[in-house]
């Protein structure tokens, strides 16, 4: 190896947790004292690591604007790296924790409502039971919440709507969800109204993915989108439409369960989306995860035809 390219070696090296770890909790706190604190150490403390990172890889990554520091605009690059490396230290620090003790550990799960309300709930009761020595942690969040932090590792799986297109996942696919138009009980009395006729509309709110399907499904066959109510909980939908305010979209598993259902405004389903089982590429996986998935494909397969997951796809 010749000097410069141990130099190099060298330099890459001396890259510390610590000094990752001061970033990330600059990034996410409004001031470097709260930043300080979040790490239990003394803000000269994280002023002086800062500036260790700094001489050291001879890069500034925050300029002084009187007693403010300003981080500039590559600085944001460097904490995504950050963040990543120290995402992927701590699963390779549990992976290794696992297979060092010879257990299995905790296994963190999020889900989405309709997936642990209505059509994982027994097959998590199943593997739960199957696996007595495995602590399982669930989460219930709308999807973006949920791959987020699955994104940030504080996740091992999450099953949601399928994230195709963001390319940071890979996924499972699990079964297809129908969702259909749902009407207050006078608006069906006689003949359906037709699409221009319909709302006002009680829906998910607009940072759902569903919802911006949802939106570009009603605009394509003619609907006015005029919200009244936004909310990610179905059964509050579901509730709002029941005493009449208005119109929803929702999955037929959820509006049409329970002793008073919801009716539909037209037989076929307004679009369909895929439920599937989300992971992180790359890095240490845990041990438990394939089986959880392979759980959840089994219990979807056990459902109608029309509900059965696709073959798995990575991105």
């Amino acid at each position: 190896m010749d000097q410069a390219a141990a130099s190099s070696l060298a330099a890459t090296s001396s890259v510390s947790t610590a000094h990752l770890a001061y970033l990330v909790a600059i990034s996410r706190h409004r001031t470097w004292a709260e930043a300080a604190a979040s790490l239990g150490v003394s803000p000269s403390a994280l002023s002086q690591g800062v500036a260790d990172f700094e001489r050291r890889h001879g890069v500034r990554l925050f300029a002084s604007e009187g007693r403010r520091r300003v981080a500039y605009e590559h600085t944001a690059t460097v904490v995504q790296y950050a963040e990543q490396i120290l995402a992927d230290i701590t699963e390779l620090t549990r992976w290794l924790e696992h297979v060092g003790a010879g257990r299995v550990g905790r296994l963190r799960v999020g889900m989405i409502d309709i997936a642990a309300v209505h059509y994982f709930r027994d097959a998590v009761r199943t593997f739960r039971h199957q696996h007595p020595g495995l602590e399982v942690g669930f989460s219930v969040a709308p999807t973006g919440e949920l791959l987020a932090r699955l994104d940030r590792s504080e996740l091992d799986v999450v099953v949601c709507v399928d994230p195709e297109g963001t390319g940071r996942f890979d996924s499972v696919p699990l079964l297809r969800d129908e969702l259909a138009v749902y009407a207050p009980v006078g608006e069906l009395s006689n003949a359906a109204p037709p699409p221009a006729a319909w709302g006002p509309w009680m829906l998910f709110p607009t940072t759902s993915r569903t919802r911006t399907s949802i939106d570009r499904r009603l605009r394509a066959i003619g609907a006015p989108i005029v919200v009244e109510m936004e909310s990610h909980q179905p059964e509050v939908l579901c509730e709002m439409v029941r005493l009449g305010l208005g119109w929803t979209v929702l999955p037929t598993a959820q509006a049409e369960a329970g002793p008073v259902p919801l009716r539909r405004a037209m037989a076929e389903p307004l679009l369909t989306r895929t439920i599937s089982a989300v992971t992180r590429p790359g890095g240490a996986r845990h041990p438990a995860v394939n089986e959880f998935i392979a759980s959840l494909r089994d219990a979807a397969a056990g459902g109608s035809p029309a509900s059965r997951g696709q073959e798995p796809r990575s991105r």
